[in-house]
């Protein structure tokens, strides 16, 4: 089954999908506010985002959504809890410092998490580390090891069992490799993951 892009990206096409019409929204690392805008005008949610980048902040709020600039992982303490009913962390994951406080924290504050990740236990990123010998760099992966914002290299199956340790519940698990949703041997041949998850 294929998937096409919303606004460029296949992962917002899975996430949007994922959230209700009327939530609370927080979208973590939330750029220019491209998917925040679109499920306010398609889903009527009750949108808001965090962004670092003061540009990206200005062209949010440009598209007219509530986006507060700073650290993703600063920021979280500042929210009660339950304050969501979702929280999205879509491809930012593996950039974050603290990678399971911030898991922690989206749990507290929101009903469920979404989270997508880049899966680095496909098959080229496995075949291209092996073949050079070298960091991997692909398509969906080009940059050079010292200027990648990736700090963190995790796998499905890696996601998984740390789901499984914190006792999280996985409500939905999608799969992607280009177009196609994958649905066998995601951990070799999707590209990229999205989860959602709520507490027990």
């Amino acid at each position: 089954m294929k998937v096409h892009d919303v606004l460029g990206r296949r992962d917002y096409a899975l996430i949007s999908r994922l959230i209700p019409s009327n939530s609370r929204v927080l979208d973590l690392g939330c750029g220019d506010g491209a998917l925040l805008a679109f499920l306010q005008d398609t889903k009527g949610v009750d949108a808001r985002g965090i962004e670092m980048n003061p540009e990206l902040v200005q062209a949010a709020i440009a598209r007219g959504v509530s986006v507060y600039q700073g650290d993703l992982e600063d920021s979280l303490r500042e929210y009660p809890d339950g304050a969501f009913d979702y929280v999205l962390l879509s491809q930012t994951v593996q950039e974050t410092r603290r990678p399971l406080r911030v898991l922690t924290e989206m749990l507290r504050i929101g009903s469920h998490a979404i989270v997508a990740f880049p899966n680095f236990g496909h098959w080229g990123m496995r075949f291209s580390h092996l073949t050079s010998g070298r960091a991997p760099r692909t398509r969906l992966f080009p940059h050079a090891w010292y200027a990648s914002p990736n700090i963190h290299f995790l796998t499905v199956l890696d996601f998984e069992d740390l789901a499984r340790e914190q006792d999280w519940v996985v409500e939905n698990r999608l799969f992607l490799s280009g177009t196609r949703r994958i649905t066998r041997l995601p951990n070799l041949r999707a590209e990229i993951a999205v989860y959602s998850l709520k507490r027990k």
